[in-house]
């Protein structure tokens, strides 16, 4: 009897179709179980509390949602792309978030604002990827002097951040010494550029160009920001890197980026029946499920949650927290954003994503969609600027960033994690120093 040793080609195609549709669909699903579990652990904060009669109005919330993830289907992989389905996510946690939340605003106005933003973003950050012209390109040699560069300048600020702090201590004890760290405001803007910028895309290079002791010591010197800067991101930067570097090996750039949220979160949803067995102890799980499932995934929504809650009842700011505009617009506020969310609510100091920030705090529930869009716009440009680049150097480089911005404004990120410095380094990269063409998958 003869065996088919080999999957034929109409199967292997069949399983190409089928597998993105399928993880965002398991995405969709995971993240809601995740949140499930952050509603019940974190009751205690006050933001929120666990229904089991709100399980099946918050699975019809989250429905809408279900036709939006095949857009991730169909559209090409950008850097667009990547920010789209962080925000996804962000968007999810939200909308399951409004049939248990506390906090007394109109929740419907919210989802509604907040679905209609999200699509008003996807449109342009998806879809508007076609390349424009390089007028300033790097030559090899420019290339490799500037990486050069970027090393020793990111030495030299380690060095003299590491003059104002530097302290080896664990995650719990992180927020108790942070507070008391003060850099000056110009090393503190090249800090947030070097960590989120520049040595993430000196690591893409690097590992690319298969340079493995050079992304290596970019990957130290990230890690050295962790004891200067006492934050979570700067700890798990490296880590984070190396994730998607080995996703990326072996998966397209879209599947990586699907899967890389979904293991992590699953990850931690399937420690919580293990925690209910007694196979291992709480504290043991949350110390993967907080920085995580709690951290990283939820409280970007969370902070979605507060910051509508709060501009349904104080005036919005109409931009005035941007720096450059408050000679011009007239500022109901003395103090920064977070420190308004610090003051009204348990979180602490909660910044948050443009959605949270461009949207809703500057122009209110109403009208956060357009801002949305004009984001989205700006996201489309940044599509273009980097078109040609290989998918795997795109999500290594902006790997860091698109954490930030899942936390903070679209706007702050410019200067404060260097998104304006890697925008420019992706329009002036050389197309052809990768050795394979460019692709649009």
């Amino acid at each position: 009897m003869n065996y088919v040793s080999e999957t034929s080609p109409k199967s292997a195609n069949l399983v190409e179709r089928v597998r993105l549709p399928i993880l965002l669909l398991a995405h969709l699903a995971v993240c809601c179980l995740s949140f499930v579990y952050v509603i019940d652990i974190y009751s205690y904060i006050g933001l929120f509390a666990f229904d089991r009669t709100q399980v099946l109005p918050a699975m019809l919330t989250v429905a809408p949602l279900v036709p939006v993830a095949l857009v991730f289907v169909v559209s090409r992989f950008s850097f667009g792309y990547i920010l789209g389905f962080g925000f996804f996510t962000v968007i999810l946690g939200y909308l399951w978030l409004t049939r248990f939340s506390l906090l007394d605003y109109d929740r419907q106005l919210g989802a509604i604002s907040a679905l209609a933003s999200l699509l008003a973003f996807l449109a342009p950050a998806l879809f508007v990827t076609s390349p424009i012209r390089q007028r300033i390109v790097l030559s090899r040699a420019a290339l490799d002097l500037t990486l050069t560069a970027i090393l020793i300048l990111s030495l030299a600020v380690i060095a003299a951040s590491a003059a104002y702090n530097f302290r080896l201590v664990g995650l719990d004890s992180i927020y108790k010494f942070r507070a008391t760290i003060e850099f000056p405001k110009p090393l503190a803007y090249a800090i947030g550029i070097c960590s989120a910028a520049l040595l993430p895309f000196a690591f893409a290079c690097y590992f690319l160009r298969d340079d493995r002791w050079r992304a290596a010591a970019t990957l130290l010197m990230l890690l050295v920001f962790y004891p200067i800067t006492l934050t979570k991101l700067a700890l798990f930067s490296p880590a984070w890197l190396l994730f998607l570097a080995l996703l990326a090996r072996y998966f397209e750039a879209r599947v990586a980026i699907v899967l890389s949220l979904l293991l992590i979160v699953s990850a931690g949803v399937l420690l919580q029946p293990l925690v209910s067995a007694g196979a291992i102890a709480k504290d043991s799980a949350t110390v993967y499920f907080g920085p995580i499932n709690f951290r990283m995934i939820a409280i970007p929504s969370i902070s979605l949650d507060m910051y509508s809650d709060f501009f349904s009842r104080h005036s919005v700011t109409w931009f005035c927290q941007i720096s450059f505009l408050k000679p011009f617009v007239s500022c109901p506020y003395s103090e920064p954003l977070q420190h308004l969310m610090n003051r009204n609510y348990p979180l602490g100091f909660a910044n948050a994503s443009l959605f949270a920030s461009e949207g809703v705090a500057s122009v209110g529930l109403k009208w956060a969609p357009l801002s949305a869009f004009a984001c989205g716009l700006v996201i489309a440009a940044v599509n273009r600027l980097s078109s040609g680049l290989p998918p795997k150097f795109i999500l290594l480089s902006g790997a860091i960033l698109w954490q930030a911005l899942m936390n903070i404004p679209l706007t702050t990120s410019m200067l404060t994690s260097g998104a304006a410095f890697l925008f420019l380094l992706w329009y002036v990269t050389p197309r052809e120093i990768f050795g394979e063409p460019p692709r649009g998958r």
